[in-house]
């Protein structure tokens, strides 16, 4: 008995997204997918379990061998005091030497970039989906727009087909 409630505690706290970036698919072409842990003090994860983050201008970098998430806001924590956290501060992020490694050659061999997609909460530890991406040129852009535009009417004619409309 006591084994199944651990297992129904693990599935409630389970995969809540607290932000994405639901521009970076938009200006950057997707390449490959890493999730990372995230260096976080106590009234930033508070803040966090309230839901309030924006990843609108954030990106990672590497500096030493060591990846950090730069402009990530959290908002200070509303029942803080003086131990409260600065909203804008650099955060490690927690990844293995071998993940580093191949993720400091790719940006150095291409014109690449890590950029964070969202931020969300597994079992209770704070992780963010760092994506390393190219950026997209403006036709690159449009092209895209164009393609979906026209998947979505395709999906709207077989819709109405199959309702046996016109």
């Amino acid at each position: 008995m006591a084994k199944s409630k651990k297992n129904d505690s693990a599935k409630a706290l389970g995969h809540k997204v607290v932000a994405s970036n639901r521009k970076a698919r938009h200006h950057y072409a997707i390449l490959e997918t890493f999730e990372a842990g995230v260096v976080l003090q106590g009234t930033e994860v508070k803040s966090l379990r309230e839901g309030q983050a924006s990843l609108a201008d954030a990106f990672a970098t590497v500096d030493d061998g060591e990846i950090w998430l730069r402009n990530l806001h959290i908002p200070e924590y509303v029942q803080g005091t003086w131990t409260n956290h600065a909203p804008r501060r650099n955060r490690k992020l927690l990844l293995h030497r071998r993940q580093i490694d191949t993720l400091v050659g790719k940006i150095r061999d291409g014109n690449l970039t890590l950029v964070p997609l969202s931020l969300y909460f597994i079992d209770g530890k704070v992780k963010v989906e760092l994506a390393l991406a190219r950026g997209k040129q403006a036709h690159d852009k449009r092209q895209d727009l164009a393609r979906r535009d026209a998947d979505r009417e395709i999906i709207r004619e077989l819709g109405r087909r199959a309702k046996g409309m016109p």
